[in-house]
């Protein structure tokens, strides 16, 4: 999967709460969203490989090679996120979780595939997010960590839904071997391949 840094150009970046997994966008009603372009001054024929919703957070893989994006999309490359949910997570709701549930796609109902959930038992160490969080004030939140190998829209929280604890707080960890480690919002980095 190397690819030469001179054919195309490859980045692992931390995407901010707030912004959408694209460069622009010529819909008027998404004039006043933010792109991936304020991060940094991308080359041309970037995509984003597989997208975060504008609420989700963290690593986000960026190329200028259709190949190479469409391999991390597919079901050979693992991705993991970490998301808090509303209330305290329970041993059931990790199982079905793992299972796989039915949630709403494009107007049908979907079964996930069977997937790796656990909950963290300590807080991850992760940037604050620029939007606060409510706080325990208004009850206990816990974080679960879920690895997926399928990537539909929204599908980590439409799954912590159907199993009864709302996703509070999305940030995505890991895809495959590249993982967040200490990057911060925002951060940009540039890399001569991905595996």
């Amino acid at each position: 999967m190397e690819v030469s840094k001179s054919e195309h150009r490859h980045f692992v970046i931390y995407k901010p709460y707030g912004y959408l997994s694209q460069f622009k966008s010529h819909d008027s009603k998404q004039q006043s969203k933010k792109f991936l372009g304020l991060l940094y001054d991308f080359p041309k024929g970037i995509m984003a490989i597989g997208r975060l919703d504008e609420k989700s957070e963290g690593l986000l893989l960026l190329t200028t090679d259709g190949k190479t994006s469409d391999f991390v999309n597919s079901q050979k490359v693992e991705k993991e996120y970490y998301a808090q949910v509303d209330g305290t997570i329970t041993d059931e709701a990790i199982n079905l979780l793992k299972a796989g549930v039915e949630i709403g796609f494009d107007g049908k109902k979907y079964q996930t595939r069977p997937c790796k959930a656990s909950r963290l038992n300590e807080l991850p160490d992760l940037p604050k997010r620029s939007q606060k969080i409510r706080d325990d004030r208004h009850g206990p939140t816990s974080w679960v960590s879920i690895i997926l190998n399928e990537g539909k829209f929204r599908q980590v929280r439409k799954m912590t839904s159907a199993v009864g604890f709302p996703t509070l707080r999305l940030v995505r960890v890991r895809v495959g071997t590249i993982h967040i480690n200490s990057m911060q919002v925002g951060d940009v980095v540039e890399v001569s391949a991905f595996f």
